[in-house]
């Protein structure tokens, strides 16, 4: 197997992981872990992880003038995003919250035209307003056939989730491109780990590790090492390999994904809205992602 098609299977292994994960962090949610424990517990493996792996690659000496870039991509990458993912998860359901999710790279345009003072063509504003039905009719009635109770709470969160990280890939552009990520990675996350620290302190005193199902144990190490540190560093071979249109191909199977696990275990369920509201979604995102010649 060549490079590139190891790098197209990491890119599918990153969608599949992705996808399974609304489901396994939903199973640990609330009655082993809340939700801002389980950020607490992600966060800080991650980081831990990441650190380890930076021995392992050549020294850099980050700029003074780039902590405070580095601060705001902890703020918004790595603690405001999972903070409200995870608190929207608890409440909505792993189908709705997945492809809300996609709506990141329509984040990033907005964010990308309004910091960066990047071009808006016409087709990549149609594809905002189509992305943005799509989303508002997900928020507002995806989850009326389960009538979860929040629900609508728990989808905007998942929303906020997506505007945020949106924001911290733009915020962190050009020092993914002046350092190697890994090292600029592992500083976002050991700030992040104080930053979620005083939302997730009583919760992680509440967790009875005495009860804790093994089988839970292995959801929450997924959780920690699979969702977030495996998926960065096969999302970044990926992109070593392949174009970032063709590695962002794949965000599309994220909901699949997760919708086929889900209906597996039965954690969720169809409904013509939530299957209406992610075509409009998908649309969206092919519009804005699409490579544009000429207005």
């Amino acid at each position: 197997m060549n490079s590139r098609n190891f790098a197209l299977l990491a890119a599918f292994c990153t969608a599949l992981i992705y996808g399974a994960s609304y489901t396994i962090a939903k199973d640990l949610m609330p009655n082993y872990v809340q939700p801002f424990a389980l950020i607490f517990f992600r966060v800080f493996g991650t980081c831990v992880l990441f650190w380890i792996s930076s021995l392992f690659l050549k020294k850099e000496k980050i700029d003074r003038e780039d902590y405070p870039r580095i601060v705001l991509g902890a703020i918004f990458g790595t603690s405001l995003n999972m903070l409200c993912f995870y608190k929207g998860l608890n409440y909505t359901t792993p189908i709705t919250a997945s492809a809300i999710g996609v709506m990141t790279p329509i984040m990033v345009l907005i964010f990308s035209a309004w910091l960066l003072k990047e071009k808006l063509f016409k087709k990549k504003i149609i594809g905002i307003v189509i992305g943005f039905i799509g989303a508002l009719l997900l928020i507002t009635y995806g989850n009326h056939l389960e009538q979860a109770e929040h629900a609508i709470l728990g989808n905007l969160l998942v929303y906020l989730n997506a505007a945020f990280y949106g924001l911290y890939l733009v915020i962190t552009k050009k020092l993914l491109k002046k350092y190697h990520p890994v090292h600029v990675v592992k500083w976002m996350y050991l700030i992040g780990v104080f930053i979620v620290l005083p939302f997730s302190f009583t919760e992680i005193q509440e967790v009875n590790w005495a009860v804790f199902p093994d089988d839970m144990y292995l959801r929450l190490l997924f959780v920690v090492v699979f969702s977030t540190f495996v998926n960065y560093l096969f999302n970044l071979f990926a992109l070593s390999k392949l174009k970032p249109t063709t590695v962002g191909v794949f965000v599309y199977l994220h909901p699949v994904f997760a919708s086929m696990y889900a209906l597996y275990v039965g954690s969720d369920t169809l409904s013509l809205v939530k299957v209406a509201s992610t075509l409009l979604i998908f649309a969206g995102v092919y519009l804005v992602t699409k490579p544009v010649v000429e207005d």
